[in-house]
C-alpha cells in the first residue's frame, strides 16, 4: 500500500529533456483539478526543491503538500494518480516487476537526451506531438 498523497504535488523536472517536457505538459493538460504545480529543475542556479539540483536532474521529483518527497517511478506514480490516469501501481507492486521498473527509468532517465525524436513521440504519444503547443496547460490532447 502506497502514503495516501495530499494536493497539490510539486513536481520537480528537467524542462530541457524533450521526453520529459512531454510528458509533463501531457499531465498538467489533465490536471482539471488544478493538483500539479510543475517546476523546472534545469537552470544551471536551481538550488529549491526536495534535493540538490544534481538528484532533481538525475530522476523526477515530487513533494506533496504534506512533505512526503517521491523520486522516480513513484514520483510518476503521484503525478498520474493526481491527474486520473491509471497509474499502473498493481503491476508496479509486483515482487518482479518493481524492480524491473525502477531499472527501467533509470536507464531511460540517464539516456533521456539521446532518444530520437520518434521515440519520444512514441513514449510520450499525443504528448510529445503537442508539447509545442501545451504552455500553461493549455492544449488539446
Amino acid at each position: 500500500m502506497h502514503p495516501a498523497v495530499t494536493y497539490p504535488l510539486t513536481v520537480y523536472y528537467d524542462a530541457t529533456c524533450a521526453l520529459c517536457t512531454a510528458e509533463m505538459n501531457g499531465m498538467k493538460a489533465r490536471d482539471a483539478a488544478g493538483r500539479l504545480q510543475l517546476v523546472d529543475c534545469s537552470p544551471p542556479g536551481f538550488s529549491e526543491g526536495p534535493a540538490p539540483r544534481k538528484a532533481l536532474m538525475t530522476a523526477i521529483h515530487a513533494v506533496d503538500a504534506a512533505g512526503q518527497v517521491f523520486a522516480g517511478v513513484p514520483a510518476i506514480r503521484a503525478c498520474r494518480d493526481a491527474v486520473g490516469l491509471p497509474s499502473g501501481s498493481f503491476l508496479l507492486d509486483l515482487p518482479l516487476v518493481a524492480p524491473l521498473a525502477d531499472r527501467a527509468y533509470a536507464v531511460l532517465a540517464r539516456n533521456r537526451y539521446r532518444l530520437p525524436r520518434w521515440l519520444v513521440t512514441l513514449l510520450a504519444g499525443k504528448a510529445a506531438r503537442s508539447s509545442a503547443t501545451c504552455a500553461g496547460g493549455n492544449c488539446r490532447i
